[in-house]
């Protein structure tokens, strides 16, 4: 599941995931069989409450991106515990470092 607000960017996300062998769904209402959330986090500092909801709601790992974040592994590491997801993501990312994400957050299941 991608939730993300710029089209452009939802659109290269699918498009990179999907060639990679992933099913997607893409601001999609569904909540059974999904298994990795990716998030839009346009503010981190405001983003917990929202990213708990939807962790509850899809019951899955979260993947939250933000031009917010910081590229440091221990940043990132201490971003991804006080929001409550399994891993950040800086944007902008490349396609080979979105895919280790997603496998990363796959894998930790």
């Amino acid at each position: 599941m991608i939730i993300e607000t710029d089209d452009l960017i939802r659109e290269l996300l699918v498009r990179w995931l999907t060639e990679a062998g992933y099913s997607v769904a893409a601001n999609d209402s569904r909540t059974n069989g999904v298994a990795l959330v990716i998030a839009d986090v346009p503010n981190p500092a405001q983003a917990g409450a929202a990213l708990r909801e939807l962790h509850g709601r899809y019951g899955a790992p979260i993947l939250a991106t933000s031009g917010r974040f910081r590229r440091a592994p221990a940043a990132s590491e201490g971003a991804a515990r006080r929001l409550g997801v399994a891993k950040v993501l800086p944007k902008p990312f490349t396609c080979a470092e979105l895919l280790a994400a997603v496998g990363q957050c796959l894998d930790g299941r």
